[in-house]
């Protein structure tokens, strides 16, 4: 391999590892422990029994979450809500600034859920399900 095949495919790799974040969905410490469909669910308008919480659709993590959780890509997401909003059958999550956002608000209601960076878990919430 050349020099220069090389220094791509390592860029490449570094590239795919920094946006690769280890994500996990949280809710309050109260909370019991999900599993990936319930989670589906919840964030596809299918479980209205907890209040989903997102992150921007700008964000990195946004499009990395509903890729693993729900393996589905944003525009079927994004698709999928327009009907439940459209019909008035549910509302779209509540989309949150960013992870600390995200955690503050899961950690102050207990039916709340989000999603954030394991890196960003401390004691204020409680890991329910890490997505790989």
């Amino acid at each position: 391999m050349s020099k220069r095949c090389a220094l791509i495919a390592a860029c490449w790799l570094a590239a795919g590892a920094a946006s690769a974040a280890d994500l996990v969905v949280i809710g309050n410490p109260a909370a019991g422990p999900l599993t990936k469909d319930q989670v589906a669910d919840v964030y596809l308008g299918k479980n209205t029994s907890l209040t989903p919480i997102d992150q921007p659709d700008g964000a990195a993590v946004y499009s990395e979450f509903y890729r693993k959780a729900t393996g589905r890509d944003i525009a079927q997401v994004k698709a999928t809500w327009a009907r439940l909003v459209f019909s008035g059958k549910a509302q779209a999550p509540q989309q949150a600034a960013d992870s600390a956002a995200v955690k503050k608000a899961v950690a102050a209601d207990p039916k709340a859920i989000g999603y954030i960076e394991k890196s960003a878990v401390d004691g204020s919430v409680k890991v329910l399900l890490p997505l790989d």
